[in-house]
């Protein structure tokens, strides 16, 4: 975390009087822990017994924020912008709107959380996309957030294949290309161009994300799908983009509780068949 982050994340501990979020590991017990996440994230009490499924929400609470939140090391802006792709890749848009508050609340900042959704459009496609843009949309409006957010484009019509091939060929070569060179009437020549200039061109090269970040937020969209084949070539690209084998293990992992223990697990085993780098 920057030091403009800890400052504001401070600043809201100070003004709201909800603790600035833990990101040491803690003796602490899951309840407690659980407890002391909630009210960062969201700003209220956690496991009250209120509601029509107090049951669920307690064994919810105590199993997201008292034991995922502190599996692997990750920082929680990380976590919460992983949770907010996985919600816009299943289209859970009330959970979405929710977390998206609580990624604000705990230091990520609009942009952020605008690029981490727009990082899902060449996954879940447009009309997703939208959604979940509308809906983040929501939350910043309730804040007075200011649309729309500042420009970060870094590409134009004439650059944008250079600088797509520019990221996509250290991470992929030209895996798509020889993957569609049997298309017929130049659908083998346009498919891939597609892949270089829309997905890494107008998507990977954009301000505030770096590729690095931009990777695990891939992989973890596509755990969301339980697209394997992608899955396994993005764990690739995500080693060679520099993320570890434990990072990805619990992006993951922090995955888990949204897409359920089929998808995560299957995510798990993929990564770990990826061969280590050479």
């Amino acid at each position: 975390m920057n030091l403009r982050k800890m400052f504001m994340t401070g600043l809201l501990a100070v003004l709201t009087g909800v603790p600035a979020f833990s990101q040491k590991k803690t003796d602490m017990d899951r309840i407690d822990y659980c407890k002391q996440n909630y009210r960062a994230l969201f700003g209220g009490e956690a496991l009250t017994g209120e509601g029509t499924d107090p049951e669920l929400m307690d064994i919810l609470q105590k199993f997201i924020f008292g034991e995922v939140f502190r599996c692997g090391e990750l920082p929680v802006e990380t976590r919460e912008l992983i949770t907010c792709v996985c919600l816009a890749t299943m289209q859970t848009l009330p959970q979405l709107k929710a977390h998206a508050g609580a990624a604000l609340n705990v230091g990520v900042t609009p942009l952020e959380l605008r690029e981490a959704i727009y990082q899902c459009a060449p996954f879940i496609g447009f009309p997703r996309t939208l959604n979940a843009v509308a809906t983040i949309n929501e939350v910043f409006a309730g804040r007075g957030i200011a649309l729309p957010l500042e420009a970060q484009a870094t590409v134009t019509e004439q650059t944008r294949h250079a600088e797509g091939e520019r990221i996509q060929q250290p991470l992929y070569g030209d895996e798509i290309r020889e993957a569609m060179k049997n298309l017929p009437q130049g659908m083998d020549k346009d498919v891939p161009d597609f892949l270089t200039e829309m997905c890494f061109g107008d998507f990977y090269t954009r301000g505030v994300l770096d590729v690095k970040m931009r990777e695990l937020l891939s992989l973890c969209v596509l755990t969301a799908m339980g697209a394997e084949h992608q899955i396994a070539s993005h764990a690739a690209g995500n080693l060679k983009a520099g993320n570890d084998r434990q990072t990805m293990y619990a992006a993951v992992v922090q995955c888990l509780p949204y897409v359920g223990f089929p998808y995560a697990l299957n995510a798990i085993r993929i990564i770990e068949r990826v061969p280590d780098l050479q």
